[in-house]
């Protein structure tokens, strides 16, 4: 009864913090003529509940596809046909077709928060206190709501979900995914992900670990038996998951490629994340490879968009192989976990098309291995919630950004005393080091070095963050903080790259299958 108190509390502060953060601003708002990310949530509203299933993905002289036109999978805008239906109910307005454009006023506000908090409260929310709930290693009361209370309380979600404006669905269901594959529940979890596959198309950023994951244990139970029923039942139940998402759009062959071409946009280019932002939206400024190195080589100049995705495909598709070859060959929960932050982190820093708010495909896996390296993790937050920076402060978002930042810190430094727990055993590189000549030299003042370093990082982040808030660029260079702001964090990603995947190579716990790592 003292685990669900604690529990409990944790859970309503972490909606208070959710709440304070919904009382401001949001994406676009108040600036016609293409608003923001809440007005396209608005829009899709709108269009599923007005216009007939055929319609929704083409262009049409009701469904104007350069105003924020559906580019999510069938999930989205059936979520979005439900929230219509209920916004129908209460005002008509909200949702009328054509007249509604750019609507904005308290009490829609109100009801499209509250979307919001209903995805967070039935979703996301009760997978994070089921997962925390799992974890052997965290089965007293109060390591249970602290571990809960970190990754409920992570600031980018909550930035970006309750103040910009966006639905945790897609995030939420694949963390379902992860709950049921650690109680082998894999045909539910096969499920869980599809949804959210079918949610959003970014989750194509957790597809090869869950993959490699569910065949490593097929092989692991012998493809001649146990595994090769596991592996017919897997593609039967990924086969009819997606059947049942896509059966509105499946008599017309037409309809299958139009919403195929919407969410897969090629010809936009390697930058254009969102062709359709607002004019004060400047999408090529993401902490990944590409825009990093465009400020040097404009790539976009140089590269034809055909060879752009040839490159980004080869370079995305080589930094993931050494995780997704490990976890095949030795499939176990852990190994999982840390191939889905590797996994998507190469996504991020090196596919095609990537948005800032991407990272948070990275952050949320992070947030499930907080109780294992609790001081690399809290660093990585730390660092993608300041990566998105630029789009927090274009929506008005620098108090919320100042307030949760910092005290996402302090509840981490209390909850996990992470200054502590920086020697090699605890960054779990003791494997690696002792690969290593001449280790015993400098890895005995190793903790002292990456505090020093982690100190240094944020120090950086805080200047950057004061400047880019305070500071008016000089006119030759109005995106110089922005840019810093890419660059810095992209180095920071390339590091954690190189890390985690060090961790996964030189993994010593690895033995078998465990029900939680």
């Amino acid at each position: 009864m003292e685990k669900w108190s604690l529990m409990t509390i944790t859970v309503l502060l972490a909606l208070t913090v959710r709440w304070a953060v919904s009382l401001g601003s949001y994406s676009g708002a108040g600036k016609p003529p293409m608003y923001g990310d809440y007005e396209a949530q608005r829009h899709w509203q709108e269009i599923t509940y007005n216009l007939p299933i055929r319609q929704w993905y083409f262009n049409t002289s009701d469904n104007n596809l350069l105003y924020w036109g559906l580019d999510y999978p069938p999930l989205t805008a059936y979520h979005s046909f439900v929230c219509a239906y209920i916004a129908k109910l209460i005002n008509p307005d909200w949702v009328a077709l054509h007249t509604s454009r750019g609507y904005e006023s308290q009490p829609h506000k109100l009801f499209m928060r509250t979307t919001v908090f209903v995805a967070d409260l039935l979703v996301y929310i009760p997978a994070v206190i089921l997962y925390c709930f799992s974890l052997k290693e965290t089965s007293a009361k109060k390591k249970v709501s602290t571990c809960a209370l970190c990754i409920l309380l992570y600031p980018g979600l909550i930035l970006i979900d309750h103040g910009h404006f966006q639905y945790p669905l897609s995030l939420g269901l694949a963390l379902w995914a992860v709950l049921c594959l650690s109680h082998d529940w894999d045909l539910l979890g096969s499920v869980a992900f599809c949804l959210a596959l079918n949610y959003k198309q970014m989750e194509l950023y957790h597809s090869l670990p869950f993959f490699c994951y569910l065949l490593g244990k097929c092989f692991k139970k012998g493809l001649k038996g146990k595994g090769l029923v596991l592996l017919a039942k897997l593609a039967g139940t990924v086969l009819l998951s997606f059947a049942a998402c896509w059966l509105p759009f499946g008599t017309d062959v037409e309809q299958i490629m139009q919403v195929l071409r919407r969410l897969f946009p090629i010809d936009r280019g390697l930058f254009e994340a969102c062709m359709f932002s607002s004019p004060t939206h400047c999408p090529d400024k993401v902490a990944n490879i590409w825009c990093s190195l465009s400020v040097l080589i404009k790539i976009k100049n140089v590269i034809s968009p055909r060879t752009q995705l040839k490159l980004s495909f080869a370079v995305t598709f080589l930094s993931l192989l050494p995780a997704c070859i490990k976890l095949t060959v030795q499939p176990s929960l852990r190994g999982f976990k840390f191939a889905l932050v590797s996994c998507a982190l190469s996504f991020f820093l090196f596919s095609f098309q990537v948005h800032e708010k991407s990272i948070l495909l990275v952050s949320v896996p992070v947030c499930l291995i907080i109780n294992e390296i609790p001081f690399m993790a809290t660093w990585f937050l730390l660092v993608s919630t300041f990566s998105l920076l630029p789009l927090l402060l274009k929506d008005g978002l620098l108090l919320a950004y100042a307030v949760t930042t910092p005290a996402f810190l302090a509840v981490c430094l209390a909850s996990f005393s992470i200054l502590e727990k920086t020697s090699a055993e605890d960054l779990q590189l003791k494997a690696f080091s002792l690969s290593l000549k001449g280790y015993v030299s400098w890895f005995k003042s190793f903790p002292r070095i990456v505090r020093s370093l982690f100190l240094l990082s944020l120090s950086l982040m805080e200047i950057l963050s004061i400047l880019s808030a305070a500071v008016p660029p000089p006119q030759s260079l109005p995106d110089l903080f922005p840019v810093a702001v890419a660059v810095v964090s992209c180095l920071h990603f390339l590091l954690f790259l190189v890390y985690f995947n060090i961790v996964i190579l030189w993994d010593s716990k690895n033995r078998g299958q465990k029900k939680m790592s």
